[in-house]
């Protein structure tokens, strides 16, 4: 999936016909067909209904309606951003990220980045979530992308993508049989938590909230570790469900909605004020 499928699906939907979509993208009616396919096969769901001679969308198809706007405002606003505060734009900036961000939503970002600015070098360093923030106050990187909150005063915050907590599992669980888990549901099984940060607070949080003490099989500090693990059966966990995509597309993993609540993982640009 990347954002030229997203902004295909978006203009057929929008227009109720692949022909004049085609005509709009500079593109023949096949090709856009071909993406429309390779959306719905990736997804595993029908996007748009081409019965009765007029395009519409499906039920499936308006919720990923709005996945796609939010993934294409997402990524125009970390571009505005950080062109913005660059506001020349050549030589070298720094961006500070942890390792599922920048496994998994910075490639497409700064692929796109590198198109409008070709002669700005981009350097990413991973790290944790403060030792991100210390980095952008202390000037050693020129931005961070890391979860909110972000309190700090010193900082323009700016959000940039939306994305919440799964529990994943191996695709033979018996969680993954199932449309959506409730937290207690969940915590009945081992789980294979991160060590610090936002996401093990906010489940601490709410594993206290609910009065529920499930038994920590695993604590890591990689949420690539954590996916191994539990694809090997270890115990369950929760990630945000940008960061297990490619996994669920492999069966490697299975993805199962929580139904009891919702926890955010969004995503902020954060740079100093006075760089803005």
């Amino acid at each position: 999936m990347d954002f030229d499928q997203l902004e295909i699906f978006l203009e057929v939907a929008r227009l109720s016909s692949f022909s004049r979509a085609a005509e709009r993208r500079f593109r023949t009616q096949p090709a856009i067909s071909s993406q429309i396919r390779a959306l719905e096969e990736e997804v595993g769901a029908k996007l748009l209904d081409r019965s009765g001679g007029k395009v519409s969308i499906t039920a499936a198809g308006k919720l990923f309606q709005k996945y796609a706007e939010e993934t294409l405002e997402s990524r125009k606003a970390v571009l505005t951003a950080i062109a913005e505060a660059e506001r020349v734009p050549r030589g070298e900036i720094i961006v500070g990220a942890n390792e599922g961000t920048c496994l998994h939503i910075l490639p497409e970002v700064f692929a796109e980045f590198k198109k409008q600015y070709p002669d700005v070098a981009v350097n990413i360093k991973r790290a944790d979530y403060g030792k991100i923030l210390e980095s952008v106050i202390d000037n050693s990187v020129d931005f961070g992308v890391v979860s909110l909150p972000v309190h700090d005063n010193r900082l323009t915050v700016v959000l940039i993508h939306r994305d919440e907590l799964v529990v994943i599992a191996p695709p033979q669980h018996p969680l993954a049989k199932m449309k959506s888990a409730s937290v207690p549901e969940v915590a009945r099984f081992p789980l294979v938590m991160p060590k610090a940060g936002h996401t093990r607070d906010a489940l601490e949080d709410l594993f206290h909230e609910r009065r529920l003490k499930p038994q920590y099989a695993m604590e890591l500090d990689s949420s690539e570790l954590l996916k191994r693990f539990v694809a090997a059966d270890v115990g369950v966990g929760f990630i945000a469900r940008s960061h297990v995509q490619e996994d669920v597309q492999a069966n490697v993993l299975a993805a199962i909605p929580i139904s009891d609540a919702q926890i955010r993982r969004d995503l902020a640009l954060v740079f100093r004020k006075d760089k803005a």
